[in-house]
């Protein structure tokens, strides 16, 4: 069996859902039904209590259907029992219903009998949703609601084998138990009174009943038209019909009166159905049963006591007869005489009881049947006219009809005289009392209007009505007769048919004494006597006769419904001359009444035709009562007399005596509509002052006080006061000049005073009346306060309840206009007048009486203008809240809300403007408001604990019914997808707003994240990687499908991001978010199983092939619709379409002047309406005759345009939204990928993989031509995250490997793409950087990702372990490895030569668009793009780059710019920055052309004149004058600034000197002319002032960027100087005292600079070997001065003690070496402890958390050991020639006899013994060496011995090294 509520969703989404059923609702549906057969055959019948189950619970241990036994506590057993007691329910499914209410509400906390009322209200909700279904079932069967007809058929043969099995008489049969007072019924005497329904709002339960017997009368009324009624159902019927119709004597309850009707209309349609369904082959069949018809007749034509009973009951006997004339054809001879005889019989007493004004008093015109269920009164209407028209085409009817009109004749006097004041005068559509008692005919006439008025569609065809319309307009001898013909005729022109019809009736005069000219006649008789009387002196006006009076307001009435509907084309012409209705307006003895239907005449032509317009201006001023129309609307300038009668006079004098209102009801409708046609609104109003200050003072101020015959004219007097309000306030604004128009008026004269009224604006009148709390404001806060539960008991009781519905809509309409106002003049108007919200915050109980119309559900627009204030008010009183707390209306106020946005969401129909819904409207509303301070209206409403901090609560929405509850649930259950798509999308919305408020975030993430919901997973399947609807007729879909996925997304981001994961929740939630998304592998077995348990089996395939993350970006991968403001080929046609451009060119909003508006989403898009208003203005400056004197053609011309141009609107703003909500859904991919990616892939096990194929696709929808530039930059910045995480993850910890099975290959091998993913990625971004549309912007991200790519392709070994490291660890592991390293080097040569393989193909393509950005770009897109070609430079083979750019021009622009680079960009503004950026980016690429192609390179620079342009280049002065100026300047942002120059600049300009230097041949040492070395040395001399300041630094303090810069210039000047003959620039001698300084070092000092210190010994010792070889430079052993001078030379002993230096630096460093590779090879044996202290002596703390197992501890101490082993094998390479470069110096001097002799024969005596001496220091220094060589270092020599041998003979050996290092920093940066 399928639950009630689940069977009510699928039969409502597949029948009454806005689109026709899909194949698999229709299965869906026909399977529902038919599981439920057994539940409508048993309707509401359920289990009765039995002994041995109520043991069972007695026993507290319950075993329930299946299910396993649960436990009961004493609570627990009593509410089961009092259920059962109550309900008369079986004990067992008593305890369901609690369990069920637990799981519904969560029963823990609550109090017994609350928890009784939820059970109850759970229990009546299923039987509700039981009875609706049935219902929605007929209903889909008998009215036509557009469904397929197989569809249609299929249903109705199971609804006839429903009907067959007992259906009908089970629903009689309820009809009658439910109004027993016993427990299945109303309820015994002990039963609980009331229950809680599904909001938590305590009703009744006998009106829970009642509604239920009323569903079931309405299914009663459709199952007969199903399936016929057989002649015992008829009785059972009529029998309950009597005893309900009994009932209602003395009482008015609708309710109970709707079944009533129910119970009538049931026999009506069956006896007329059953008799026009008979037809040859099938007979009728009631008729079938003789004894039947007998008896049935003996039953209706008894006569009973009630005359309750017997109106209705004659209501049958007139549905008898009728069935009795329709079978007469089909009887025999003697039984046409018994039916005759019966059907005279009925007709007697129908016609003697007056049946028809029974129906026309007791059910027509009731308010029950106003107010009943629409389908119902279109079905009861309808057979109301078949009824009708059955009866008047028989022959005996119509002739006690004739006999009926005869008596009608002779009985009412033809006139009647005298006072008006005696006659009823009241409006034609309101309750009134008939003049002519209980006439049939009179009320037969009245009853046929009354037909038609509802229904008029049902006249078309009808011959028969026309035919007795004939015989009903003849001879009228009473005016009463005629006055109901003429109303009878009115309602017949309530069609466009219709109306022609009539009117070719009276125009032809087809009657002889009724005709248009009757009325126009009397109407000039009448004008006559009263223009003869007010010529005679003293004579008195004239009485129109009452007869007259009521005949004319009769015509009237019948012409105003000929020209409302009749064809527009030809009603201009029917009534050309209008002006004799305005002819009677301002005499005083016409009746207030025919007064008003004049006015209600000329009302109806003002639609007609714009001339009728200014005609009926130009003849109010000229007939009609002068007190507001003379004076004002005509530009009257004379004053008025006091004592003149006018229409104050006419209200107050004459109306008022009567208490009817009928002439100023009139004038006020007139001049409303008048005035809504008025399109100048450029005198704001002035001219109406007039108008409004009689409806201010006169009618509606005063109107609590005035005495009302009729309720119903009271409240249009109302509405129509309303309606004028409203007019002023939204026709006109609030301008700057009415600022200063408030002052007191009290001290003003009488005249000035007058003046003073005449130049008044209506708008502002109203801003102060409502700004200072006068009288609209009383009057209106009146209506609003009366509640709105005393508003709903009238409106459902009260005939006048839809015109006071209407007036609380209106008063509600203008508070929202005052509140749009009223922020203009506030602040200059206080202190007099005050905002409104502050005049209402002084009475509480007035705001919270009109925010509780949210509670209002008969009309939506009443409970969206409660919302609006709401808003409004929320957003400008701080104390809202509090407010509400206080007067106790917090609470139902939540329960209103949730109730209102519940109720929508279980609407069928799409409401198309998304203003006009209150759902939406709700859900604007709280996600306004999170942001407020706390406690906001947002945490009241969805029931966040406002008594303590809000961080702290916890939700329980099951518990509470809210909007929360209320919004998770709609999207838990994704019910009618199409018709709540934006409901869903902003349920989505709040969601994540909520989740990202700082205050807010706790609870809900909480909430969502708990097992309750699964929240997350589920909507990834249900929401994410559904289906997108197509855009053909769905767009408005599709486009809340993006942004629901879209919000989704962002959502499970903001989990992935912010939540705790030290909590099991929060874990468990992201676990199984992240198994969903990318796969349900990618988790650690074992932890996110139970996370997993109890999600879909499909939602995380294993298989990456198609993981929800890539399935989720396939939703967005479409071609984004074109939102160019262009037009379509068919408008550009169009005539007027080039004045259309100005208008859409107009940015500004319709508020503003212009077309635009700006969505709930926050789009841009046109308003349609402002749209249309100005290209008809447009139009009209154009062609000023189109609003009065164009033809047909022209106007129809016009129309046909603007409806193009509209159309076009519309498109344009769909395609805008639907481009919004694509970007919105990659924005929330992208976001969700990248907090994976960057916080939460750790656990992974197949990063790599995951990474690529994000990647992959990335690259690949970036460079689709269907791609939009917006899109494209998206999803580049998520290529660059994976990228980036890609280079990441190579070197990572191996996540899986068991400790003793991983190699330290293993684990120091990146983790590498495989070579044709490598190639993939390259090709797809180069695809993606020639895209046709493209921008700098998504350029610059291109091109970093690019370089990204070029650096993860570069190194297949981590960087940070050595080669030499790696091959020790290898080789001490197993052999073999070499192989392997070989095979790696050979790959890495393969995928480099790939690379520029693939590049070549496109290089041209390339190279256009990176140049082109290098040059022409922003600075920047400079910078980068010129990374980009360093890095091409890289991959360059057969110097094919290098030819391109020096080709095309590039180089030489490049050294353009470099010399061009001023002092002014090197200033301290972003500006000047980001050219450094620039210029460094130059000097890089410089530099890498000549370190990749060596020294062809930079022969290639050199001969473009480097030196000569960056000599011009201004940068390094700016160096210097920094430098001098960071003397002076604390360590700040100067300092940092100018090192970050230093090295952005100066360091590379360096580099480029020393690379050229690499030209200098040793074979051209004497040649004096050799060019490179002469520019070299002319760029050293000119900027000395550099090379000595870096000379002079402190080498001991110096950071490690001096340091490289020292030994840039030493390199240098080590290289060229020697070429240099004199030295009068000291650098000789400073490099001398660099050597004094730093060969006697100790080594045990400076420790970290040791490498670079001992490179700037080597570049030294090399200078010095060359000295001593080429220019034959002879050191003294020692020198006997001491200190730092000019004239200091390094001497023997200073190298003596260099060698010491290095030979105690090698024997540290080998030692270190072996002892970090001992312990690096026992590493699986270290302890946790020992891991740590090793992690500590790194300072690498912050790598490792505590939660790190000892795998990751591991291998993070690893890494740290081998980079120091790695330092330590690069200190040793340096060590060895750098000792061979001193011990050759050495053995020159002491092989040389020369200087042997010298030294010892030349030098002082006391020198003598310094030789021996140095010898015997230099022995032992030998001795160690020869050790150290023969020892620790044959693995050594082995490794770095050739190695070595090339550095000896290279004194730039570290260039391409140290270069390459800076290479990575910059691109990193």
């Amino acid at each position: 069996m399928v639950p009630a509520k689940q069977l009510l969703s699928t039969i409502e989404s597949t029948l009454l859902g806005p689109s026709p059923p899909t194949p698999a609702q229709r299965i869906e549906l026909m399977h529902a039904i038919h599981n439920s057969f057994s539940s409508f055959q048993s309707l509401l019948s359920y289990p009765p209590p039995k002994p041995s189950d109520r043991a069972q619970v007695q026993s507290k241990q319950v075993r329930l259907p299946d299910s396993s036994p649960i436990s009961l506590d004493d609570q627990d057993v009593h509410i089961a029992l009092k259920l059962s007691d109550d309900l008369y329910l079986n004990e067992i499914d008593c305890v369901s219903l609690i369990v069920s209410a637990n799981q519904e509400w969560g029963l823990l906390g609550r109090e017994p009998l609350e928890i009784l009322r939820l059970a109850s209200g759970l229990w009546y909700t299923e039987r509700r949703n039981l009875l609706t279904a049935l219902y929605t079932l007929l209903r889909a069967v008998v009215l036509d609601q557009g469904l397929e007809v197989d569809l249609v058929s299929d249903i109705q043969k199971y609804l006839e084998d429903l009907i067959s099995a007992g259906l009908r008489q089970r629903l009689i049969s309820l009809i009658k138990e439910l109004n027993r007072e016993e427990p299945a019924g109303q309820g015994g005497p002990h039963s609980e009174l009331y229950v809680l329904d599904s909001r938590g709002a305590l009703v009744e339960r006998r009106a829970v009943v009642c509604r239920e017997r009323l569903i079931i009368g309405h299914c009663l009324v459709l199952s007969i038209l199903v399936v016929r009624i057989s002649p015992k159902d008829v009785k059972d019927i009529f029998s309950e019909l009597k005893d309900t119709a009994a009932e209602l004597s003395g009482t008015a309850a609708t309710l109970k009166q709707q079944i009533t009707f129910s119970l009538l209309f049931s026999l009506v349609i069956s006896f007329v159905s059953d008799a026009l369904s008979a037809v040859p082959d099938k007979a009728s069949i009631l008729s079938c049963d003789v004894s039947f018809r007998h008896e049935f007749q003996e039953i209706v034509i008894a006569h009973g006591n009630d005359p309750n009973v017997e109106g209705f009951v004659d209501c049958i006997r007139l549905a008898w007869a009728v069935h009795l004339m329709l079978l007469q054809d089909g009887t025999v001879s003697s039984a046409l005489s018994t039916d005759l005889k019966n059907i005279c019989a009925c007709l007697e007493v129908i016609f003697t009881n007056n049946v028809f004004q029974f129906l026309l008093d007791r059910i027509l015109r009731s308010a029950a049947y106003h107010n009943d269920d629409e389908d119902m009164v279109y079905m009861y209407n309808a057979y109301l006219h078949k009824l009708i028209t059955c009866f008047l085409s028989h022959p005996l009817a119509r002739d006690k009809v004739k006999e009926a009109k005869d008596k009608a004749m002779s009985v009412l006097s033809p006139y009647r005289s005298g006072s008006h004041d005696r006659v009823h005068e009241g409006n034609l559509n309101s309750q009134q009392a008939i003049e002519p008692a209980s006439l049939p005919f009179v009320s037969l006439l009245e009853f046929v209007s009354e037909i038609y008025q509802k229904e008029p569609e049902l006249l078309a065809g009808n011959d028969v009505l026309w035919t007795f319309v004939n015989f009903a307009g003849e001879d009228h001898t009473s005016f009463q007769t005629l006055v109901a013909f003429l109303k009878m005729l009115s309602t017949l022109a309530s069609s466009q048919e219709g109306a022609s019809r009539v009117f070719d009736m009276l125009q032809s005069r087809t009657f002889r004494s009724v005709g248009w000219s009757t009325l126009f006649e009397c109407l000039s008789i009448y004008e006559e006597k009263f223009k003869r009387s007010l010529q005679a002196a003293g004579a008195m006006l004239p009485e129109i006769q009452e007869g007259d009076a009521k005949a004319l307001v009769g015509y009237l009435t019948v012409l105003q419904k000929v020209m409302e509907h009749g064809n527009p084309i030809e009603r201009k012409n029917w009534f050309p001359d209008i002006e004799p209705f305005f002819k009677l307006l301002s005499y005083e003895n016409v009746p207030p009444y025919l007064k008003g239907a004049l006015r209600n005449t000329i009302t109806t032509f003002i639609q007609v035709s714009p001339i009728f317009k200014d005609t009926i201006w130009s003849y109010l001023e000229q007939y009609d009562l002068p007190v507001v129309v003379g004076t004002n609307i005509g530009n009257s300038s004379q004053p008025m007399a006091a004592q003149i009668y006018d229409m104050r006079f006419e209200l107050n004098e004459i109306e008022a005596r009567r208490e009817r209102y009928p002439s100023t009801l009139s004038f006020l409708n007139l001049l409303n509509a008048l005035i809504a046609e008025e399109r100048d609104v450029s005198d704001r109003g002035r001219r109406f002052i007039g108008v409004f200050r009689f409806i201010y003072d006169d009618v509606f101020g005063p109107f609590q006080q005035r005495a009302y015959a009729d309720p119903y004219e009271k409240w249009q007097l109302i509405v129509a006061c309303l309606q004028h309000f409203q007019m002023m306030l939204s026709m006109y604004d609030i301008k700057d000049e009415d600022i200063d128009s408030v002052f007191d008026q009290s001290q003003l004269s009488a005249v000035a005073q007058s003046a003073q009224l005449q130049m008044q604006l209506p708008v502002v009148e109203l801003m102060k009346d409502f700004m200072s709390g006068k009288t609209v404001f009383r009057n209106i806060m009146s209506i609003l306060t009366r509640g709105v539960n005393a508003i709903i008991t009238e409106r459902t009781t009260q005939v006048y309840g839809q015109l006071l519905e209407k007036a609380v809509q209106l008063s509600l309409e203008i508070l929202i206009l005052v509140f749009e106002k009223d922020v203009i003049v506030s602040d200059f108007w206080r202190p007099l007048y005050q905002p409104l919200d502050i005049i209402l915050s002084q009475d509480h109980n007035q705001i919270v009486a009109f925010l509780e119309y949210v509670r209002y559900d008969f009309r939506p627009q009443i409970q969206q203008c409660s919302i609006r204030i709401m808003s409004i008010l929320s957003s400008r009183m701080v104390e809202l809240v509090q407010l509400l707390l206080k007067s106790n209306a917090a609470n139902c106020l939540i329960e209103d809300y949730a109730a209102c946005l519940e109720l929508r969401s279980e609407e069928c129909q799409i409401i198309e403007n998304s203003r006009e819904d209150s759902g939406i409207l709700i859900m604007q509303l709280l996600i306004d408001n999170i942001s407020r301070p706390a406690p906001n209206l947002t945490q009241l409403l969805l029931k966040f604990d406002l008594d303590t901090p809000i961080e702290r609560t916890v939700l329980q929405p099951r518990f509470h019914y809210s909007c929360l509850k209320v919004i998770l649930d709609m999207l838990d259950q994704y019910i009618k997808p199409d018709v709540n798509a934006l409901l869903h999308e902003f349920g989505f919305q709040l969601l994540y707003e909520l989740c990202l408020d700082p205050v807010t975030s706790g609870p809900t993430m909480d909430l969502l994240s708990s097992k309750k919901y699964h929240f997350f997973v589920k909507h990834l399947v249900t929401v994410g990687v559904a289906p997108l609807p197509k855009r053909n007729n769905t767009q408005a879909l599709r486009i809340s499908s993006l942004h629901q996925r879209a919000w989704l997304l962002k959502l499970l981001a903001t989990e992935l991001h912010a939540c705790d994961i030290s909590g099991s929740l929060h874990r468990e939630a992201c676990q199984s978010i992240l198994a969903h998304i990318f796969g349900k592998d990618i988790i650690e077995d074992g932890i996110h199983s139970s996370t997993l348990q109890n999600g879909d089996e499909d939602s995380g395939a294993g298989s990456m092939s198609k993981s929800k993350v890539l399935e989720l970006l396939e939703v967005v991968r479409f071609k984004s619709p074109d939102t160019y403001p262009k037009f379509s080929e068919a408008v550009r046609n169009l005539k007027y379409v080039s004045l259309v451009e100005g208008i859409i060119g107009n940015p500004t909003t319709s508020e503003k002047g212009g077309i635009y508006y700006y969505s709930e989403r926050g789009d841009r898009l046109i308003d349609l309406a402002s749209f249309r208003d100005k290209l008809w203005q447009k139009f009209n400056l154009i062609s000023p005759q189109l609003g009065s004197f164009a033809s047909e053609a022209e106007l129809g011309e016009v129309r046909e345009t603007i409806q193009h141009l509209l159309r076009w609107g519309w498109k344009y703003n769909k395609n805008l939204e639907e481009q919004a909500a694509q970007l919105h859904m990659l924005t929330g991919w992208s976001q969700i990928v990248e907090v994976t990616v960057s916080r939460r892939m750790s656990s992974f096990p197949n990063r790599s993989e995951i990474l690529f194929q994000v990647l992959d696709v990335s690259l690949s929808t970036s460079a689709s031509p269907d791609c939009s530039m917006k899109m494209a930059v998206i999803l580049t910045q998520v290529a660059l995250t994976c990228m980036a995480k890609l280079r990441d993850e190579r070197f990572l910890c191996p996540i899986g490997l068991d400790s003793d099975s991983f190699t330290f290959l293993d684990m120091l091998m990146m983790k590498q793409l495989p070579n044709g993913a490598c190639h993939s990625i390259l090709f797809k971004l180069i695809m993606a950087i020639l895209r046709q549309e493209s921008s700098e912007a998504l350029r610059r991200r291109q091109y970093a990702l690019l370089l990204s790519y070029f650096q993860y392709s570069q190194n297949m070994v981590d960087p940070d372990v050595p080669t030499s490291v790696l091959k020790s660890l290898l080789l001490s592991e197993q052999e073999g490895e070499d192989l392997d390293l070989q095979k790696i080097h050979k790959e890495q040569a393969e995928l480099a030569r790939a690379n520029f393989s693939i590049f070549r193909k496109e290089a041209q393509a390339v190279l256009d668009v990176v140049i082109k950005d290098a040059t022409q770009g922003s600075e920047s897109g400079k910078t980068v793009s010129l990374f980009v070609l360093d890095a091409l430079i890289c991959i360059d083979h057969d110097r094919f780059i290098l030819n391109q750019l020096q080709s095309r021009g590039f180089l030489r622009s490049c050294f353009i710019r470099i010399s061009n680079f001023s002092s002014q960009d090197g200033g301290r503004s972003l500006d000047s920055l980001q050219r450094a950026c620039t210029l460094e980016a130059e000097l890089v690429l410089l530099l890498r052309i000549s370190h990749k192609y060596g020294k062809l390179g930079a022969q290639v620079l050199f001969s473009m004149g480097v030196l000569e342009h960056t000599s011009s280049c201004k940068a390094v002065n700016i160096h210097v004058k920094g430098s001098l100026m960071r003397v002076e300047t604390k360590l700040g942002r100067d300092v940092a600034m100018d090192i970050d120059r230093q090295r952005m600049i100066v360091a590379p300009i360096l580099r480029i000197v020393l690379s050229l230097t690499s030209l200098v041949d040793t074979s051209e040492f004497f040649e004096v002319k050799n060019k490179i070395v002469r520019e070299v040395i002319d760029f050293v001399k000119g900027h000395q002032l550099l090379f000595d300041q870096i000379l002079r630094e402190n080498i001991p303090k110096a950071e490690d960027l001096t340091l490289e810069e020292i030994n840039l210039v030493v390199g240098i000047l080590c290289k060229i100087w020697p070429y240099e003959e004199s030295d009068e620039y000291g650098f000789v001698q400073g490099l001398f005292g660099m050597m004094c300084a730093l060969f006697p070092r100790d080594s045990e000092n400076q420790r970290k600079s040791e490498l670079k210190v001992f490179q700037l010994c080597f570049s030294l010792s090399s200078y010095l070997y060359f000295l001593v070889t080429k220019k034959f430079l002879r050191l003294q052993v020692s020198d006997v001065s001491t200190g730092y001078n000019v004239q200091q030379q390094p001497t023997l002993a200073l190298l003596g003690s260099l060698l010491n230096s290095v030979t105690a630096t090698l024997e540290r460093a080998c030692e270190e070496k072996s002892l970090l590779l001992n312990k690096i090879q026992d590493m699986n044996e270290l302890s946790r402890q020992e891991v740590d202290e090793i992690i500590s002596m790194c300072s690498r703390k912050e790598c490792v958390s505590s939660s790190d197992n000892i795998q990751k501890r591991r291998y993070i101490a690893m890494m740290e050991m081998c980079q120091v082993a790695g330092n330590k094998d690069q200190l040793i390479t340096l060590l060895l020639p750098l000792a061979e470069n001193v011990l050759n110096i050495l053995l020159i001097h002491l092989q040389d006899e020369e200087t042997v002799e010298m030294i010892t024969h030349g030098a002082k005596s006391d020198l003598e013994q310094d030789l021996p001496w140095l010898c015997g220091k230099l022995v032992p220094i030998l001795e160690r060496l020869e050790l150290l060589s023969e020892d620790s270092m044959c693995e050594d020599e082995k490794q770095f011995g050739g190695t070595h041998m090339v550095h000896i003979h290279r004194s730039d050996f570290w260039i391409p090294s140290f270069y390459q290092g800076n290479y990575v920093c910059q691109t990193s940066r």
